[in-house]
């Protein structure tokens, strides 16, 4: 069973995911929270193994909350789910230890997968790992 945390600042996206999650048998939302000030302390109460994290939220950058994160928890799954999906950030996100960068509005149905680690298909549906992953 995969233990999620929620981290974004929109409580419709944050519902969508608990909706979409809720979903798959292997995945459980141990909780959700709409700001970086909350996340330290839901991840040390909840520990889960997995965080969806926004970059824009209302109290400090979702890539400064990345670095937080993964220097406390390296081995822990981060998925960087935003609207802003730029070069930059990308790689930005990389760099500083996101497993997978994924677009809100292209790639949301990608999230389950992602998490259970089975292959998304690309464009061809050969199911080789996406590249935008």
């Amino acid at each position: 069973m995969k233990r999620v945390l929620i981290v974004d600042d929109s409580e419709k996206i944050r519902e969508r995911l608990v909706t979409l999650l809720s979903e798959e048998g292997q995945i459980q939302v141990v909780g959700q929270v709409g700001s970086g000030r909350d996340t330290m302390n839901a991840m040390r109460r909840l520990r889960p193994d997995t965080v969806i994290l926004d970059i824009r939220l209302p109290d400090i950058s979702g890539i400064e909350l990345l670095k937080e994160i993964k220097a406390r928890y390296p081995a822990l799954m981060v998925i960087m789910l935003t609207n802003f999906d730029n070069v930059q950030y990308r790689r930005q996100c990389r760099q500083l230890g996101a497993d997978h960068f994924l677009n809100k509005t292209l790639e949301f149905e990608k999230i389950i997968d992602t998490i259970l680690g089975s292959p998304i298909m690309d464009a061809s549906g050969t199911g080789q790992r996406n590249e935008r992953s």
